[in-house]
C-alpha cells in the first residue's frame, strides 16, 4: 500500500502545483465570502454587540466545513470527473483495488487540504481579530470528524459511482453540512443531546470547539462517543461503496457516462 500512498501523494502534488491558480482562488473565496458575513452580522447587531466565544466557534465550524467540502470533492467529484474522461474503468481494474485506491488518493490529498485550510483559517482570524487555541488535544476530536467525513464522503461516492452526475446532490447536501458544523451540539441537553452524538461528526465538533474556542479539557466520554461516531460512519460508507462497486459491474455502469 505504500508505493499507492506515494503515487497518490505524487499526484496531489503534481496537480496543486499545476493549477495553483485554483487552490489560491478557493483560499480567498471562502474567506471572503465569511468575512461578508461576519461585517453583515454585525452590522446587523450594532458595533456594541459583543460576539465573545460564538464568533470563535462559529469559524470553527466554517472551516471544518470548508475542509468537509475538500473531503467531499475527492472522492465523490473525483468519481464524476474519472467517469467523464473515461478513466473510471482503469480505476476498477487495479490490482489494489478501487476502494484502496480513493482511500490512499483521499488520505494523501488531506496533507494538502489540512495545509489549505489551515490558510483560510489564519486569514479569517486575521480579518476578525478573533483568537483560538490550538493545543495539542484538538487532534483526537479532528480525528474523529475526519473519520466521520470520509464515511459521509464514501456513502456520497456510492451514489456517484451508479448515478454519475450528482453535482446538485452535492450542492444541497453541502447546505446541511454548514448547519450541522456550526450547530453547537455540545451546549444540547436531554433528547437533544444524544441526537446530537448521533448526528456525523458533530461530536467531534463539539469537542473542538470546546478545545480551541473556550479553551477546555477533553472529555473522555465525548470524546469515546466521538471517535466511535466517526469510526460507524466510515464502516457504513465503506459498506455502501462496496455495494455501489458490485451494482454497477453487475448492471454494466461502470465504464458507461
Amino acid at each position: 500500500m505504500l508505493p499507492l500512498f506515494l503515487a497518490e501523494l505524487k499526484r496531489s502534488w503534481i496537480q496543486l502545483i499545476r493549477y495553483a491558480s485554483e487552490i489560491v482562488a478557493t483560499i480567498v473565496g471562502t474567506t471572503i465570502i465569511f468575512y461578508g458575513l461576519f461585517l453583515s452580522t454585525r452590522y446587523i447587531a450594532g458595533s456594541g454587540f459583543q460576539f465573545g466565544d460564538r464568533l470563535d466557534s462559529i469559524i470553527i465550524g466554517y472551516v471544518l466545513w470548508a475542509l468537509m467540502i475538500f473531503i467531499l470533492s475527492d472522492i465523490a467529484g473525483g468519481l464524476q470527473n474519472e467517469a467523464r474522461t473515461g478513466t473510471l474503468e482503469q480505476l476498477f481494474l487495479s490490482p489494489y483495488g478501487a476502494i484502496n485506491v480513493f482511500l490512499m488518493r483521499a488520505i494523501a490529498s488531506l496533507l494538502l487540504n489540512l495545509a489549505i485550510n489551515l490558510g483560510i483559517l489564519l486569514a479569517i482570524l486575521l480579518l476578525t481579530g478573533s483568537q483560538l487555541a490550538f493545543p495539542i488535544t484538538l487532534f483526537p476530536p479532528l480525528l474523529a470528524v475526519l473519520l466521520g467525513a470520509y464515511g459521509i464522503s464514501f456513502a456520497m461516492g456510492s451514489l456517484a459511482l451508479l448515478l454519475k452526475q450528482v453535482q446538485q446532490l452535492l450542492s444541497i447536501f453541502q447546505f446541511a453540512l454548514l448547519f450541522l458544523f456550526t450547530a453547537p451540539v455540545e451546549t444540547w441537553t436531554g433528547v437533544w443531546q444524544v441526537l446530537g452524538y448521533l448526528l456525523p461528526m458533530a461530536p467531534g465538533a463539539g469537542l473542538l470547539r470546546d478545545v480551541m474556542a473556550r479553551n477546555q479539557g477533553l472529555d473522555g466520554v465525548v470524546l469515546t462517543i466521538a471517535l466511535l461516531n466517526g469510526a460507524i460512519y466510515l464502516s457504513i460508507g465503506l459498506m455502501l461503496f462496496r455495494w455501489a462497486e458490485r451494482e454497477a459491474k453487475r448492471s454494466g455502469k461502470l465504464a458507461g457516462y
